[in-house]
């Protein structure tokens, strides 16, 4: 098990530490696990990885619609990835056993590379799983000049 884990790689600062108590204290008092949830939500997990043609994010939101999500970009470079899954509507009838599927609002925030083409994002919501690719721009290949040797 990993205690530290780094959720943006160009990003040092943005860490994700494991909390040994978190699930025990959880356990202990009930009532504390709803504004966990919330806050678990809160901080979608998103993968990024990098092909030789674009940086592609995929984001698991199983039961958010495309309505309810956001993706910009922000500051000429910063990836903003936002919104919100609402909470269940409870009848007062209803009888609650356990509730581990969280809800609440989500914001990540991803500054992109220089080669990043911002201005041809694309994303897609298929299958609760969101994806957005940032293509890259072509490397430009340094120019090599032959130069003659006198003598």
């Amino acid at each position: 098990m990993s205690l530290v884990r780094r959720s943006n790689v160009f990003d040092p600062f943005s860490l994700d530490l494991w909390d040994p108590f978190d699930n025990m204290f959880r356990s202990i008092v009930p009532s504390a696990s709803t504004d966990s949830e919330t806050a678990a939500f809160a901080n979608a997990r998103i993968d990024w990885k990098e092909t030789p043609e674009a940086h592609v994010f995929k984001a698991d939101l199983p039961g958010v619609k495309k309505e309810e999500v956001k993706v910009e970009v922000e500051d000429g470079n910063v990836l903003v990835i936002s919104g919100q899954r609402s909470k269940e509507k409870e009848d007062k009838n209803d009888k609650w056993h356990r509730v581990e599927r969280s809800s609440g609002q989500f914001l990540r925030r991803f500054r992109l590379p220089e080669n990043a083409k911002v201005d041809q994002v694309k994303a897609g919501l298929e299958h609760g799983v969101l994806t957005v690719t940032v293509p890259k721009a072509e490397e430009k290949k340094p120019e090599v000049k032959a130069i003659e040797i006198s003598g």
